[in-house]
């Protein structure tokens, strides 16, 4: 990155958005016809949220260099994050006609998918099995499973690879938990694939063998795991940003394992177990995994940052209305949940709803989404679209909020345990996709599962009924984060120990048998 572009990055990051957008017109407008510039500006506005800005550098790349599809990759990534499920569709599908072993294009073929409510789940288990079979073919084919090390008397050696050992979302759940390993029965590798060293990343380097494994190609790093005589290798990213997940096919280590940063298949078979848990995955969620589940009592638990702020009365006492809200990513907005927030605030008066991402810096977005909802006869002026901001500032803005709504297909995972630490009842509606039923999971954790809906019209109801319950809403603001508190959700230790449990079984059930390839 040219100086100039750090200094727009610089710009972005202290949140001087006028003097980053000024700044990368003027790169554009003194290289227009620059392929990598045009690149470089429309993925660093894009990371920010302005999603026409970047649009624009994107298509004017595609006009000056039609055969260099890496401005259509870009362009299927704006159109998910804009929930225009159906133009990704088209773009990745396009792409991988055009790049079919491209590894960034097959992944985001695929969890594409689990954003789109009109996917069928045959068609995303499809897509998975059918990534599997391209990554072991990538691995040079069927490998069987490596010899596994006598277990008995000795350490387990798990090792977690993820490229979000940072504030991230799966850096902030899993960091406690490699912290809570008990040395005595586990030994614990992390392999840390992303470019980004934060406090979390300080905190996961400090209590455990830490491997920056981000410049290493996938048979070196499947040799490092190798050496380091790892028993169970645990993958936290699936098919999300940063995966390393094609490494898997190389089968480095004799048991391997999906839990965390992933929320569906991964289509490889020699993954030995999903880790999920009874409200994730119900009876029957084994027709969507290639691997075999395994139920834990949980399938995460939530400590929150340091700087959480405290919780505040609620924002309908100030304001004499409801106000309903969502922090989620603008990916999950399909016309469904539109439709049915919109029908919620018709039916509530004078209620309000605020929606808070980072794409809502970009003023052409939110006009189209405002426009939805007034042709769902809600006013644009009880609609508050806010743009990101740092973290504790974020944070208290919860205190503006009195019920949150949950998206659907694809719900909330960290933000809804947020907004439950703040004080901020959240509806769900779980289907039948895993990432469907993340908030459900919470919910019964802690004893709210009358917070989640069985149908559109039962969402709905609860909306209606919970809003015009000032006094339960008073109630759940001041006992939300004691109940969060006080459940296994937030027990850390007895989580890990949970866990520890099922590697090692696991482990002891894969060393019992033969080394067919599965």
């Amino acid at each position: 990155m040219d100086a100039l572009l750090q200094t727009a990055q610089a710009h972005a990051q202290a949140a001087r958005f006028t003097e980053f957008l000024a700044l990368c017109t003027e790169i554009t407008a003194g290289r227009p016809n620059d392929l990598t510039t045009l690149l470089d500006v429309g993925a660093l506005l894009s990371s920010f949220g302005f999603v026409s800005s970047a649009r624009e550098c994107f298509e004017q790349a595609r006009a000056i260099a039609p055969r260099d599809l890496r401005a259509v990759v870009n362009l299927a990534n704006l159109s998910r994050d804009c929930g225009d499920h159906k133009e990704a569709r088209s773009l990745y599908i396009s792409l991988l006609e055009s790049l079919p072993n491209h590894p960034v294009i097959q992944r985001n073929v695929v969890v594409s998918l689990e954003y789109d409510p009109d996917v069928p789940d045959e068609d995303r288990i499809a897509a998975a099995r059918a990534w599997g079979d391209w990554s072991i073919a990538q691995a040079a084919g069927l490998r069987k499973r490596p010899p596994r090390q006598p277990y008995q008397g000795r350490p387990l050696r798990v090792g977690y690879v993820s490229a979000d050992f940072c504030q991230h979302t799966v850096g902030l759940f899993v960091k406690d938990v490699i912290k809570a390993h008990d040395p005595v029965h586990v030994n614990v590798f992390a392999y840390s694939a992303g470019h980004i060293k934060d406090w979390v990343t300080e905190a996961v380097s400090a209590c455990c063998r830490f491997r920056n494994v981000a410049a290493l190609d996938d048979t070196a790093l499947a040799d490092l795991i190798r050496a380091d005589k790892i028993d169970v290798l645990v993958d936290l990213s699936g098919h999300t940003s940063g995966s390393r997940l094609t490494m898997f096919a190389h089968r480095p280590a004799p048991v391997m394992v999906s839990w965390l940063g992933y929320f569906a298949t991964t289509g490889l078979p020699y993954m030995d177990a999903v880790l999920l848990d009874e409200w994730h995955a119900p009876a029957g969620t084994e027709k969507n995994f290639v691997e075999p589940i395994i139920r834990l009592p949980q399938r995460l638990c939530y400590t929150p940052v340091p700087w959480m702020p405290e919780v505040v009365p609620g924002a309908f006492i100030r304001n004499g209305h409801i106000t309903f809200g969502s922090f989620n990513n603008t990916a999950k907005l399909n016309a469904g949940v539109i439709d049915l927030w919109a029908r919620i605030l018709s039916s509530v008066a004078n209620s309000r709803l605020v929606l808070k991402w980072r794409t809502f810096n970009d003023e052409l977005y939110k006009q189209e989404v405002l426009a939805k909802f007034t042709n769902h006869g809600v006013s644009e002026s009880r609609i508050d679209l806010r743009g990101p901001s740092f973290h504790v500032d974020m944070l208290e803005e919860y205190g503006d909020i009195d019920i949150a709504l949950d998206p659907f297909p694809f719900t909330g995972g960290l933000t809804s345990c947020e907004a439950l630490w703040m004080g901020v009842p959240v509806i769900t509606w779980p289907q039948s996709r895993v990432v469907s039923r993340q908030t459900t999971a919470f919910l019964h954790q802690i004893g709210l599962s009358g917070l989640v809906a069985k149908d559109v019209d039962d969402y709905s109801r609860i909306a209606l009924e919970l809003a015009e319950d000032r006094a339960q809403l008073k109630h759940l603001r001041s006992t939300l984060r004691q109940r969060m508190q006080v459940s296994r959700f937030g027990d850390v230790d007895g989580f890990t120990r949970e866990l520890e449990k099922s590697l090692s079984e696991l482990y002891t059930r894969v060393e019992a048998g033969t080394d067919e390839v599965r």
